[in-house]
This record gives C-alpha cells, sequence and structure tokens, in this order.
C-alpha cells in the first residue's frame, strides 16, 4: 500500500513533448526556462532531462541559480538576467562561463569589473525594454552603454534580447498591436547597435506566448518556460489542450480520516461551509504550507477514483477537507488527485488558476517542499 501523505508526481515525458510541441510551432532554436526550480518541478531533476533531450540553452532568472546548475554538473549554455547591485554569484557566474544579461550600466560595469580581476572572458545578453517597462536598457541609455561596450576587453555581445508585455492577451487585436510596437523598438536597437559594430549572435524576443502566437517575435531563439511545463500561456486565448499541452505535474495526497458530521456541523475555521443534512467527509492533509491557496476554499473539486468530489471548509496550514458524499465507501488512505492533467477526474492547475483568477504558473511554483517529487 502506498504510504505518501502528498507528492508531486512529474511526468518527464509530458515536458520532453512539450518542449517539442513549441519549439516546433516556433521553427527555430528553443531555450527551456528552469527558473524558480523549474517552475516548481525540480530543476535538479528536470535540467538534466532536457539536457539529455538535446537541449542546448537553459535559462534562469538568478545568478545564483545558474551557479546552482554549474553545481549540479551541467556545464552548457546557461543565461541568467536578474541580479542586484553587489551580488557576488556574478563574478562567479563569469568564473563559470555564465551568460549574463546587461539591463543597465551598473550590470555591465559589474560583469567588467569581474572579467578583468579574473582575466577571463565573459559573452553578455544586452536586454532591451521595448516597452514592458521593467528590466531592461532604453534606446536612450543604449547609446551611454555602447562606448563602453566598444571599448570592453574580453567582454562578447552573444545575444540582445527583451521581453513581451502582451502577447499572451485574450484581445488579439490588442495583443498583436503591443508585439508589433514592441518588435518595432526591438529593431531599432538593433539598427542602432549595428551601426556601432555591435552584431550579437543571437536576438531572442520570445516567450511561450511570442512562440506559440507571434511569428514576428521568433527571430534566432525562443525562450520557452510555461509550455515545457504543460500550462497555457493565457486559458482564456487557449487552453493547453487546445495548443496540444499534457501538464507535467500531477498533486495528489492521501486522505488521513473519514468520518459523518451531523445535519448544522460547520467544518474548518470560521465554519464556512456548514453540513445542511449529515455528511461524510474526508481530511487531506495537504494546506496552504504546502502551496494550495488558502482563498480556493470553498470554490475547487479534487478527485477520488475517478470522481469529483468537492473541497469544503477554509483551507488550513497543513490540511484540507472534501465532501464525500458521492463516494461514500471511501476510506482513509485513498488517493486523493488535487491537479493534473485531468486524467483522474482532476482539474488541472490552469482551472485552479482560473478559480482564483491568476495564473497556472503560481499554482505550480507556490508548491512547498514538504510536498516529495516523484518522476515517471
Amino acid at each position: 500500500m502506498s504510504t505518501f501523505r502528498a507528492r508531486a508526481v512529474i511526468s518527464t515525458e509530458a515536458i520532453r513533448r512539450n518542449f517539442d510541441a513549441v519549439r516546433s510551432v516556433a521553427g527555430v532554436e528553443a531555450m527551456a526556462v528552469v527558473k524558480a526550480d523549474a517552475y516548481g518541478h525540480g530543476v535538479e531533476h528536470i535540467a538534466p532531462v532536457l539536457r539529455e533531450h538535446g537541449v542546448k540553452w537553459l535559462g534562469v532568472a538568478l545568478p545564483s541559480e545558474a551557479i546552482a546548475l554549474r553545481s549540479a554538473g551541467d556545464a552548457g549554455n546557461v543565461l541568467a538576467w536578474l541580479s542586484t547591485p553587489g551580488d557576488p554569484h556574478i563574478a562567479e557566474c563569469v568564473a563559470l562561463g555564465v551568460d549574463l544579461s546587461v539591463s543597465s550600466i551598473r550590470e555591465f560595469t559589474d560583469i567588467v569589473t569581474a572579467v578583468q580581476a579574473q582575466n577571463v572572458a565573459a559573452n553578455i545578453h544586452i536586454k532591451i525594454d521595448t516597452g514592458l517597462s521593467r528590466n531592461g536598457i532604453g534606446i536612450g541609455d543604449l547609446e551611454s552603454l555602447i562606448p563602453l561596450v566598444q571599448k570592453a576587453r574580453n567582454v562578447h555581445v552573444r545575444g540582445v534580447w527583451s521581453h513581451l508585455a502582451s502577447a499572451d492577451h485574450e484581445d488579439l487585436a490588442y495583443s498583436q498591436s503591443s508585439v508589433a510596437q514592441q518588435v518595432g523598438v526591438f529593431e531599432a536597437a538593433l539598427e542602432l547597435l549595428a551601426a556601432n559594430g555591435i552584431n550579437p549572435d543571437i536576438r531572442h524576443v520570445a516567450n511561450t506566448a511570442g512562440a506559440l502566437w507571434h511569428p514576428s517575435t521568433h527571430y534566432d531563439l525562443v525562450r520557452v518556460g510555461i509550455g515545457t511545463y504543460g500550462l497555457s500561456p493565457n486559458t482564456v486565448r487557449a487552453t493547453a489542450a487546445e495548443l496540444g499541452l499534457v501538464p507535467a505535474m500531477h498533486l495528489q495526497a492521501r486522505l488521513s480520516n473519514t468520518k459523518t458530521i451531523p445535519a448544522g456541523a460547520g467544518v474548518s475555521y470560521s465554519h464556512t461551509w456548514i453540513a445542511e443534512t449529515a455528511t461524510r467527509i474526508g481530511l487531506v492533509p495537504i494546506g496552504y504550507a504546502d502551496g494550495i491557496p488558502r482563498n480556493l476554499g470553498n470554490t475547487i473539486e479534487f478527485a477520488i477514483g475517478g470522481k469529483r468530489v468537492k473541497q469544503i471548509g477554509t483551507i488550513a496550514m497543513d490540511q484540507c477537507v472534501v465532501d464525500l458524499s458521492g463516494v461514500p465507501d471511501t476510506e482513509p488512505g485513498a488517493v486523493v488527485d488535487l491537479f493534473g492533467s485531468g486524467a483522474s477526474g482532476e482539474l488541472t492547475a490552469d482551472e485552479w488558476a482560473q478559480r482564483m483568477e491568476t495564473v497556472g504558473y503560481e499554482i505550480v511554483t507556490r508548491i512547498g517542499t514538504r510536498v516529495p517529487k516523484e518522476y515517471t
């Protein structure tokens, strides 16, 4: 008999197929984004799977994430793109051959300092702020950066890139207009760089949504993040199933207790659910400390034996409750399917996100360390 309390079962086959599906649409090289612990799927396992599958580029946000990849033995192309002033991992990334993004003169200066101190070469990707107004360097500041790049020794501009603001927007006309405006700014930046003798090896703009829906953003490489893990960039525009993607994470738990409560009995904190009749309930030993959003209480269903069961009452730190009326013979130890591909009757992470008015990214990345991962 299975003895787990809770677990996240990750399909590596789904991850490989999802990555290939998005890459085939784009028709160019693709980077697998493995930041945030591979979107909650376990980077220490997923990164090697992707490398064995022939993925040439991995992308992370933090320099420390890149260092962790190198420490685990990854020797391939890695790009890290979000640093803070004085980050000691910048110098370590330079020493270990990690490509670093440059969104400001400060970042460029930090990289040059590390190059000079270690007498090594570094590859950089200049990030252009094309309209997201987040990280990235604007055209005006780019003019100030160019002379510094021209005179820097042992610093190679491997890439020029940007990130899209509304490639996934459900309003198709708005999405297309936004992307076109950003591409226009990106092209202007490329022209300015070329006029000053700076011609990158790689140009990349597209995320999963750009790869799937905006051919003008494909350039030399696309970055496949959420699509790799089988979720849609925007379920209103297209579901994962409609995109040919399969959710890779299947979250499960096992009932720890069952009992029948009388009519009028309240369930969990503040009695947000009250039994109208005598009701058989089950205790699921997983809660918001494990990443189950508390504000999903009374709004979602799990599955037991292929049948949907309603989650009832406030979701607590370590546990939540389900109504077993539809599966009255269920006993402690029964497997509860919380979210996954839907193959066992459960909702998907995207469907949880719809109930929560958020995105599937948030659902999978918040699953906590108390939930062990198993791989198939």
